[in-house]
């Protein structure tokens, strides 16, 4: 099955930054920005060339040549948050979550309290069905996001937290994030939300209905994308990628 990653695949964080941005910025630069401003410039333009490639590799889905151009850029310079990022990610498209989850949390140790990082930490608890721990994750990434800079994926972090409260045997504190946005609000959460508690509560009708709401309102495939991925992965819809999901 189809595993959409986080919207923010690769962190964005200020390791590439220029060398002349070192002398004034030393002291917040953490160890291995720093070890990263040490190499020979035409070692760093080596190194980002091989991400970049790897990154639009990756958006191709042309995962063992992300791979490639990872080992490439891991020669030259192995504590990058950003490489253990799309490393994991490309362990999630083999569904090896478990490898997947050590690239994440070496990213997590070089950038502790990125968002994004943590967003793929509980997004490996979701598929594992770890919802107790998938939930704590997401809170977390609640408390790190700028909700207006990164709105997508706070609306995104609190549906996957409802879904995990129906899991948890919670319906009646999921329900009250059912109406947490009305229809005024600019993501699909309020027809996501509802179509979860209508498949939780058996009306199959009411929540198709929501969710053909959704993609007359919202038409551009890349918008709905995740929160169709997040449905399908946590059974309550069918993926469009061979079989069934496995229901609740």
């Amino acid at each position: 099955m189809k595993f959409l990653l986080a919207p923010l695949l690769v962190i964005t964080c200020s390791s590439l930054m220029p060398a002349s941005a070192q002398d004034d910025r030393n002291a917040k630069l953490a160890p291995w920005q720093q070890d990263y401003l040490n190499l020979p410039q035409d070692r760093r333009e080596e190194f980002k060339k091989h991400l970049s490639k790897a990154s639009e590799l990756f958006k191709q889905k042309r995962i063992f040549e992300t791979i490639d151009e990872l080992n490439a850029a891991e020669n030259i310079f192995d504590d990058s948050p950003e490489v253990e990022t799309l490393y994991g990610a490309c362990q999630v498209e083999f569904r090896a979550f478990d490898k997947a989850m050590e690239h994440f949390e070496r990213a997590n140790a070089l950038t502790p309290g990125n968002g994004s990082v943590l967003f793929n930490i509980g997004e490996v608890y979701f598929v594992q069905k770890r919802w107790d721990d998938a939930q704590k994750a997401f809170e977390r990434v609640l408390l790190l996001l700028d909700a207006d800079d990164q709105f997508a994926m706070t609306r995104l972090t609190q549906f996957k937290i409802l879904l995990c409260m129906i899991k948890l045997g919670k319906p009646d504190e999921a329900r009250k994030l059912v109406d947490k946005y009305d229809i005024l609000d600019d993501s699909p959460y309020p027809y996501y939300a509802e179509a979860a508690m209508a498949y939780h509560d058996g009306d199959e009708l009411k929540a198709e209905a929501a969710l053909a709401r959704a993609a007359r309102i919202f038409r551009q495939e890349a918008i709905l994308a995740p929160w169709k991925d997040t449905l399908m992965e946590f059974g309550y819809i069918k993926s469009f990628y061979g079989g069934d999901i496995e229901e609740p």
